[in-house]
């Protein structure tokens, strides 16, 4: 699901105004992360603060997203995971599925990624810069193993919309273009989640 313009230019400006503050980090500084998109640039993540973190999921106060979590059953606990990220020139996302997901630890499964979320803050972005969001749907498994997707979305990273995309769903994030120049894909991404017995 895409909603375009779900922020305010006052939301987009606050949060603009929050990242500039953030400590960030590159994913060269991110070690298990690199390993699993390598050759994706340098972008970089940051934590969102509580306080932040409480007006962001104010405004994702959906039917449609509770309806989908509650669909679950035997949820003991959810769980929303969200940061800021920005791409500069060089920066992408090798595609992936949000799977990466229930290992153990400490004895007990991880949560369950159920809703990916992607909402855009930066003040412009032109379609030659790159940066677009692919959905793809998986084929039929061919011979060998290898995955076979077909792209069903190219989602522009426009100002203030929101992006909603039930897991696993295979996706990427394209390369930001040279042309993009000192301009950033100033984004919050992250899920919903539920955690299980």
């Amino acid at each position: 699901m895409v909603v375009e313009d779900f922020w305010s230019p006052d939301e987009r400006r606050f949060f603009r105004e929050r990242m500039n503050r953030a400590s960030w980090k590159s994913l060269s500084d991110l070690s298990n992360v690199r390993e699993d998109f390598p050759n994706s640039g340098n972008w970089a993540k940051a934590e969102i603060s509580p306080e932040d973190g409480q007006r962001f999921l104010l405004r994702l106060q959906l039917a449609c997203i509770r309806d989908h979590i509650e669909s679950f059953p035997n949820i003991i606990g959810r769980h929303v995971g969200f940061n800021y990220y920005s791409y500069s020139a060089g920066d992408c996302l090798l595609t992936h599925d949000d799977t990466d997901q229930g290992r153990l630890v400490e004895g007990r499964r991880g949560l369950q990624r159920r809703i990916a979320v992607v909402t855009y803050f930066h003040e412009e972005w032109q379609p030659d810069w790159g940066g677009e969001l692919i959905i793809y749907e998986r084929r039929a498994d061919r011979a060998g193993g290898h995955i076979d997707l077909t792209p069903t979305h190219c989602i522009e990273p426009r100002p203030g919309s929101l992006v909603m995309f039930t897991v696993p769903r295979f996706h990427r994030v394209c390369r930001v273009d040279p042309t993009a120049g000192q301009h950033r894909r100033l984004s919050i991404a992250g899920w919903f989640m539920t955690e299980h017995a």
